[in-house]
C-alpha cells in the first residue's frame, strides 16, 4: 500500500444558504445578518495550512466547492481560496475545479469572474424545472432563472455543467419526472447528475414528511430517465450520474475508487492514508463560528479516527459498488491495504445470489446487483 500513489483530491465546503431547503441535511446554515466572507477566507487558509502535511508531496488532482450554497462567496473570494491553496498544496496540471450554484440570480457572480477565478466546472442545483414542484422542495428559483442560469455560464465559455435533478419529489408523477430530464438535456450540459428525494433525519421533511410516490413509481420514473437520458448520449456511469463522453466527475471519481480528500471548512470530512498504511478520517465542527475561531489549531477538529481493518472492506464497497464499472481487485487491496482473500466469502455470496459477476480481476454490480444495491454493500460489513 503506496500513499504517494492514491490520488488527492480537496473539498472546500461553503455552509451559508440563502434559505435552508426542507429536505436538506447537509451542514448549511441560512445567511442571517451577512456572512463574514474574507474571514472564512482566512480560516481556510489556516485550516489547509494544517492538513499540507497530510498531501505527503502529492498534488491536488480535483478541487470541490460545496456547501451550502459556495456561489453566494464573491468571484474574489474564490480566486484567493484557488490562489492560497496551490501555494500551500500545489495543484496538478489540469486540475479539475467545480463550483456548486444555484441558479437565482442573488446566488452567484459572473460565470465569467468564477472562470477567472480558475472553476472549470461548474454544478447547479436546479433539481427540477417545474415551479410547482420548487415550491413545494422549498427551492427559491424557477424553471426560467435555472435556464438563464445555464446559458450565462456556458456563454462565459464554462464547458463543463452539470445539472442536479431529483425525482420522486411531492405530487410527481411519471410524466412530470420525465419532462424534467427532456429540460435538461435541451440544454445541453455535459453531465447530469438524477438521484431520488429521500427523507432524511433531522430535517423539515422528515418532521413533516410530504406525500411521495410510493417505490414502484419511483422505480418506474427512474428508469424512464435513464432510457431518456441514454437516447440522448448520457451514458450512466454511477448509480446518479450520467456523462457525455469524458465529462464523468473526476473529483466524485476519486471519491467512488476509495480514493484519499483533505476536507476544509464548517463541516468539511477528509479522508488521508498515512505513510504507514493507516486510514485516518476527520471532520471538522460544524458550526460555521466554532470553526472559525479554532481555524488555527486542532480546536477546528469536530472528529478524528483511523479505519479499523475489518471495517475498511464495508468502507470500500461503500463507494466503489457505486460505480457501473465495479473495481478491479487490485484497487482493493491498493487502496485498503488488504489482501483479496479478505472479502472471498462475502464475494462468493454475492456473486452466486446474482448480484455480482466476476470478470477476470474486476467485479461487476449486476443489473439486479444496482438495484437492491444496499443489501449487496451490507454483505461486506463486519
Amino acid at each position: 500500500m503506496d500513499p504517494s500513489q492514491i490520488p488527492l483530491s480537496l473539498y472546500v465546503h461553503i455552509p451559508w444558504c440563502v434559505k435552508k431547503c426542507p429536505y436538506c441535511d447537509f451542514n448549511s446554515h441560512e445567511a442571517k445578518g451577512g456572512i463574514p466572507e474574507r474571514e472564512y477566507v482566512d480560516a481556510l487558509m489556516a485550516d489547509l495550512a494544517q492538513e499540507r502535511e497530510l498531501a505527503a508531496g502529492r498534488r491536488i488532482a480535483t478541487v470541490f466547492f460545496g456547501g451550502g450554497t459556495p456561489s453566494l462567496f464573491k468571484p474574489d473570494s474564490i480566486a484567493r481560496i484557488l490562489e492560497g491553496a496551490d501555494a500551500l498544496v500545489p495543484f496538478a496540471s489540469g486540475a479539475e475545479v467545480t463550483l456548486e450554484t444555484n441558479p437565482g440570480t442573488v446566488e452567484h457572480g459572473r460565470f465569467d469572474g468564477y472562470r477567472d477565478a480558475g472553476v472549470n466546472r461548474i454544478s447547479f442545483g436546479v433539481q427540477s424545472f417545474d415551479d410547482a414542484a420548487l415550491v413545494r422542495i422549498g427551492r427559491i428559483h424557477g424553471a426560467d432563472e435555472a435556464r438563464d442560469a445555464v446559458r450565462q455560464a456556458q456563454d462565459a465559455g464554462i464547458a463543463e455543467i452539470n445539472l442536479d435533478l431529483m425525482y420522486a419529489l411531492p405530487q410527481q408523477d411519471e410524466a412530470r419526472a420525465l419532462a424534467d430530464v427532456e429540460a435538461a438535456v435541451a440544454l445541453a450540459p455535459t453531465h447530469v447528475s438524477h438521484y431520488q428525494l429521500t427523507l432524511e433525519p433531522n430535517t423539515l421533511f422528515a418532521a413533516k414528511p410530504p406525500k411521495l410516490p410510493d417505490d414502484d413509481d419511483a422505480w418506474a420514473m427512474q428508469e424512464r430517465a435513464q432510457a431518456a437520458l441514454a437516447a440522448a448520449g448520457y451514458a450512466q456511469y454511477e448509480v446518479s450520474a450520467y456523462a457525455r463522453g469524458a465529462a464523468q466527475c473526476a473529483h466524485n471519481l476519486n471519491y467512488w475508487r476509495f480514493g484519499d480528500y483533505l476536507g476544509i471548512g464548517a463541516g468539511a470530512h477528509g479522508k488521508v492514508t498515512l505513510a504507514d498504511g493507516a486510514i485516518r478520517r476527520s471532520a471538522k465542527k460544524m458550526l460555521p463560528r466554532s470553526y472559525l475561531a479554532g481555524a488555527a489549531s486542532d480546536e477546528r477538529l469536530g472528529s478524528e479516527s483511523l479505519v479499523p481493518h475489518e471495517q475498511r472492506p464495508f468502507e470500500f464497497m461503500l463507494n466503489a459498488l457505486r460505480l457501473n464499472e465495479g473495481f478491479s481487485l487490485a484497487l482493493f487491496e491498493a487502496r485498503t491495504g488488504l489482501p483479496r482473500a479478505t472479502i472471498e466469502a462475502p464475494l462468493a455470496g454475492a456473486i452466486a445470489q446474482g448480484h455480482l459477476a466476476l470478470d477476470r480481476d474486476r467485479i461487476v454490480p449486476t443489473a439486479l446487483g444496482r438495484r437492491f444495491l444496499n443489501d449487496v454493500i451490507e454483505g461486506f460489513l463486519p
